[in-house]
């Protein structure tokens, strides 16, 4: 049995990602032709031709293109493995690199950090916090943490709570302009949106006898950072809808109240995601062991 080219593709694989023969050959401490013979090689055993080459470019081909995410995966199952086996002589150690949203990070994730890293000296945290979507595989990204309701996809997602929303505004507000008693209501109000909600133009709501309506909401403020909209509606300025983690502490305070408490958005919930994969270095295992624990009770 002939065994496949394991280094051609784990050259390839990283040629792809520096997008550069000469820049994969310092990577890897190799030379320029090295590389150039691993990946010729490589083609001649597919019988396809993997990039285009030219004197100033170098693009993948469509059967490389194809073919780059497999490489990597090689890659990253290889490096895993060996990570694996000299995790079982040593404590974790290395960089993780972890993504979670702005306001969810620095309320409940960065605090949750301060004991790991007590723990587990050897590792350090890479933490981004954005409410963008990213890219975990593109970015480099070990583990995400994601308030939505995912979509079906390659990576792997592990469910950590549900999160709940709340339709809310100041009292001076409500007390201006009426309490609404029904979501079609919501029509008549100024609405404050958050632009990176599925459908930021449409508001979906299900009622306590499983009735639907779908709100069009219209107002003097988007944002795409639901921070961003606490100073406005603590103004009077419309109504929101943002996720307890948010609006938690304004609510017990006084400053904004709840309205329609009966109806309900679609559920949403906490995921824990990793890029695909089966093998995991032992430091990303621990914070996702760690963040699992940490997080349960987060979430309302």
């Amino acid at each position: 049995m002939r065994l496949p080219d394991f280094e051609a593709w784990a050259i390839f694989a990283t040629v792809v990602e520096q997008r550069s023969f000469t820049a994969a050959a310092d990577t890897l401490g190799l030379s320029k032709a090295t590389v150039s013979k691993a990946v010729t090689r490589l083609e001649t055993s597919l019988g396809t031709q993997l990039f285009h080459r030219t004197s100033r470019s170098l693009t993948l081909t469509e059967a490389g293109r194809a073919l780059a995410p497999r490489a990597q995966t090689i890659l990253a199952e290889a490096h895993a493995t060996e990570e694996a086996a000299r995790d079982e002589a040593t404590a974790p150690s290395g960089t993780v690199t972890l993504a979670a949203p702005m306001t969810f990070g620095l309320q409940r994730v960065a605090p949750a950090l301060a004991d790991f890293l007590h723990r587990y000296p050897a590792i350090t945290i890479d933490l981004r916090l954005s409410d963008a979507k990213i890219d975990l595989v593109a970015e480099g990204i070990d583990i995400a943490l994601r308030i939505a309701s995912l979509p079906d996809s390659s990576l792997r997602a592990r469910r950590v709570g549900s999160v709940s929303g709340h339709i809310v505004a100041a009292p001076a507000y409500l007390d201006r302009h009426g309490r609404p008693n029904h979501p079609a209501e919501l029509g008549e109000h100024a609405c404050l949106g958050y632009s990176l909600l599925p459908t930021p133009n449409l508001w979906r709501f299900t009622g306590p006898d499983g009735a639907e309506v779908a709100v069009r909401p219209t107002g003097p403020l988007i944002a795409n950072s639901g921070d961003a909209l606490l100073p406005a509606l603590r103004a009077g300025l419309g109504i929101g809808v943002l996720p307890d983690f948010i609006v938690g502490a304004d609510i017990a305070s006084g400053a904004l109240e709840t309205i329609l408490t009966d109806w309900h958005f679609p559920p949403v919930a906490l995921h824990l995601i990793t890029p695909p994969g089966i093998l995991r270095p032992a430091r990303v295992t621990v914070l996702i062991d760690h963040l699992l624990t940490a997080l349960a009770d987060c979430p309302r």
